[in-house]
Parts: C-alpha cells; structure tokens; sequence
C-alpha cells in the first residue's frame, strides 16, 4: 500500500466529512479503496481518542440525548445463521448526546439498543459533566435505570414522549406514522418545561445521516464491518465539534464549549494522525 502524503490525505478526509461514500472517494481523489479504508480507520481511532481526552469538565447546562438506526453488513433479516446475534451483523444504534447551548456532542456510543449499551453511553455522559444539567430522552424506557444509576439524584430529568396517529398507507415504509402529540414527563428533579425537547439531537441524526453515506437511508452506502462504522463516526464528531462553524453560533461548537480558540482545519485533524505516526 502507497504511504500518502499530507495533501493527499486532506483531500480523502474532506471527501468523507463531506458525505461521500468510500468508493466516490476512490474516484474523487484517485486513491486506492483499501487505502481510503485504512486512512479512516487509523484517523477515526486517534480523533476518538483526542476527544475522549478533552471533553472533560464541560460547563453543559441542557443535554438531549437520542439514538439512531443503521446497520452494518446487511439488514437484520438477511444475516445469516452463522451470525445471528452477533454484535456489527445487522442493526447497530448510534447513542448520542448534544448541548442545546453549545451544540457540542461530548459523547457518543456505537453499539446496540439494550440496558448495557444505555448504561454505557450515560455513565460516560455522567462523568465528562462540571455541573448539574437538565437532560431530555424520549420515551426509551432503557433510560430509566441508566439516569438513575450514573446520576443519581444529581440531575433534572425529564422524557418527552411522542403519541402517533396511524400508519399512513403507501408511506409506511418510508415515512413514520403523523405525531398527533407530545407529553412531557418528569422524571427526576425539577426540570424547566420550556426547556424540555429533543429538537436539536434529532436534527443532529439529520446532519449525521447527511455527512455520514453510511447511515443514508435506502442505498448501498452502508458499513460491512463495524470497525469501519465507530470510526467514521468519531471523524464526523471530530469535524462537526471542531471544524464545522454552527450557522446560529458563528462559532464551532468546541469553541463555545471552551475547548478550542479557533476553528480547526482538516489539517488540523490529519496532524493528530501525523504527530501519532511520528510518535511511534
């Protein structure tokens, strides 16, 4: 395999944070597949780690919290025998947390829809926190007990729990069920009403699914090995807290978290690469 040099690298990195799949990477840039792959794999695993290490004592006040679908290797349904339950064969769930202030994502969690990978991600969202907040979920009830347990008492705790209408005919498939309505369920604490929503995460699985070709709904972008997966999520929350500046903010978000004095660039995240392979 070709070492790249730095330019080239950029050029790959800005092709994928942008939303391009790795074989419309492979045509932009004229870079090999297994390379393209690699290079994702090596930056996903150093942007983990340098994110892990920062986002430490962070000043959140509201957080929101969700989960999104996708799936790697082939649909639930088509996996076969030899890999039934077993976990990066079908569906696979993208824990997530967002700051309403800051739009920071200080956590996430690639893994499944169960009470350990709930535990997980909010244990890890508990202990990266200064202050007390107010969190919002919808009605998952796998959050109960995780809140609970990493919590305690320590938090303002409320669900917002949508009603649907029946499916509508022809759309099904593609298109959820109409929501005819919300409630707004306190759970623990004394969160403000106002500022119970999950708006600003469920926009954020927009922008993942946008910036991201393998959580596309409906193509064949989608990730054959979940290594592959947890590592373009860690480069897309890379680019997206550090990179991206936030149109309402007219800052990024680790900027207005107090984690960054300026906007990196994808240089910027092609060097932690560098200085690692430098180091070793």
């Amino acid at each position: 395999m070709n070492k790249l040099n730095t330019q080239q690298r950029i050029q790959v990195v800005a092709a994928l944070v942008e939303g391009n799949s790795i074989r419309s990477t492979v045509r932009m840039t004229g870079v090999a597949k297994n390379t393209v792959v690699k290079l994702l794999v090596d930056l996903g695993e150093v942007c983990g780690q340098y994110q892990d290490e920062v986002m430490r004592n962070l000043p959140c006040k509201r957080l929101q919290c969700d989960e999104v679908w996708a799936f790697c290797y082939s649909k639930q349904k088509n996996v076969p025998d030899e890999h039934k339950g077993e976990f990066g064969y079908g569906d696979v769930w993208t824990w997530t947390a967002i700051d309403a202030d800051t739009k920071l994502i200080p956590t996430w969690l690639v893994g499944l829809r169960d009470a350990e990978c709930a535990s997980a991600f909010i244990e890890d969202l508990a202990g990266r926190l200064a202050n007390r907040v107010q969190l919002t979920t919808d009605g998952l009830k796998l959050y109960l007990d995780a809140i609970e347990n990493s919590f305690g008492g320590d938090v303002d705790y409320a669900m917002l729990v949508k009603m649907y209408g029946n499916e509508r005919p022809g759309e099904a498939r593609y298109s959820p069920a109409e929501c005819t309505g919300t409630k707004k369920l306190t759970i623990q604490g004394m969160p403000y009403k106002k500022d119970v929503s999950t708006s600003f995460v469920e926009r954020q699985n927009l922008t993942m699914r946008m910036s991201m070709r393998r959580f596309t709904r409906l193509t064949n972008g989608f990730s054959k090995k979940v290594e592959n997966l947890e590592a373009a999520v860690a480069l897309h929350f890379m680019h997206y807290n550090f990179c991206r500046v936030h149109q309402t903010l007219k800052k990024t978000p680790a900027m207005a978290a107090g984690l960054a004095k300026y906007p990196w660039t994808i240089q910027d995240i092609v060097s932690l690469l560098e200085n690692k392979e430098k180091s070793n």
